[in-house]
């Protein structure tokens, strides 16, 4: 009687997912199926180039994908965790021995303020960011942009877009840069005057118009496009799937990324909420985690005891245009210390940064089993988690 291979799935072919496919292949005699909506990766933390024109943001698999793993192009609506069956939208069902839940996140929906569905553009899939760019390309030159959040996302696309001459508008509601250190916000904010940005750091949308927006106060600000990048949520195809999860719709699992639910579904990426303590959503951390789904995955199928994740951060980056950036260092835990990197050299710090993260999946693709990363973090804030009163 012939050897059935192992059959291990993969939803989502971004940075964790992508990760995890080239890592299980250090696995011998096991049968890969990477399940991804589109043909080609998406480098997310390139779409605000895409809107300005500065930069594409997609890349072929063919050159990310490992020999042997096989590149299904779909969408999965529905995990059948009694039949280990996967559901897709073309009407197919995959069956998997184990299933990697690497569905990434994408913008927060269900705002309730009025007109945003309508009228605002997120930016946090490629299908948004083209047609954002195309409503940018529409507008006059001299048209108002304004940019709703003053997070990472928010601060790029607002200097981006400035940096080519826009006119842009940056509506804060709360704290600009609330990610960075006092210090690295002071940094950010010198470089958005400089760039002429406006900056409104207490305001609040209260409603979305084709062609305005509305404050809190009642003020009407022209707007000819309005880009919205308040909050980030995740797919629903865990809960659809009966799958426990956290008020945001991330996986509940395990320190090992294991669901709680079912030990052959193993979560990574932004999409998973280990021990309801999830890290934060970024490709700094979505990276080790597709490494370290690859590994539960393999210890379970040898019969090994999978290990805990543990990682750790080094910071967060946000460009400021292609002529300025902030490198913004923390502690392991990902608590921002008082100490940045800025202008120029930071620019290119950011870009080195952001070309690494191919390199690690490829050499992961080359070399499975070679990707290494900072450690410690995840211990350091679960003693301070357990020392608290």
């Amino acid at each position: 009687m012939p050897h059935q291979r192992a059959h291990v799935v993969v939803i989502g072919g971004g940075y964790a997912g992508t990760l995890a496919a080239n890592r299980l292949r250090r696995q011998p005699d096991l049968e890969i199926t990477l399940v991804n909506p589109r043909p080609e990766f998406v480098e997310r933390i390139r779409l605000h180039q895409l809107v300005a024109d500065t930069g594409t943001a997609t890349v072929g698999y063919d050159s990310l994908l490992g020999d042997g793993t096989r590149l299904l192009v779909d969408t999965a609506t529905r995990i059948d965790t009694g039949a280990r069956t996967v559901h897709l939208a073309s009407g197919a069902a995959l069956p998997y021995d184990y299933l990697v839940y690497a569905v990434g996140s994408t913008a927060a929906v269900g705002s309730a303020v009025p007109g945003v569905a309508e009228f605002a553009y997120p930016l946090a899939e490629l299908e948004e960011a083209r047609r954002l760019h195309e409503a940018i390309a529409r507008s006059a030159a001299d048209a108002p942009v304004t940019v709703v959040g003053a997070g990472l996302t928010g601060l790029e696309t607002a200097t981006e877009l400035a940096e080519r001459g826009r006119t842009v508008r940056l509506i804060c509601g709360g704290v600009l840069a609330p990610a960075l250190s006092a210090p690295g916000r002071r940094s950010v904010a010198t470089r958005l005057r400089r760039l002429g940005v406006e900056i409104l750091r207490t305001a609040v949308v209260t409603e979305v118009r084709a062609d305005a927006v509305v404050l809190d106060d009642g003020t009407v600000l022209p707007s000819a496009v309005t880009i919205w990048t308040v909050g980030f949520g995740v797919p629903d195809l865990a809960r659809v799937s009966g799958l426990s999860t956290d008020a945001l719709g991330r996986l509940h699992t395990d320190e090992t990324l294991t669901s709680v639910d079912d030990d052959r579904v193993i979560a990574a990426g932004d999409a998973a909420a280990p021990s309801g303590r999830p890290l934060r959503m970024s490709c700094q951390a979505a990276i080790p985690l597709g490494a370290q789904a690859a590994d539960t995955v393999s210890s379970r199928l040898t019969g090994r005891t999978p290990a805990p994740i543990d990682q750790a951060f080094v910071g967060s980056c946000v460009s400021l245009g292609r002529g300025g950036a902030v490198v913004q260092l923390a502690h392991r835990d990902d608590t921002p210390v008082n100490a940045f990197l800025g202008g120029r050299i930071a620019a290119a710090v950011k870009e080195t940064i952001c070309n690494a993260t191919l390199w690690q999946i490829r050499r992961e693709m080359k070399k499975p089993g070679s990707s290494i990363w900072l450690k410690g973090g995840r211990k350091t804030a679960t003693a301070e988690a357990t020392a608290r009163p």
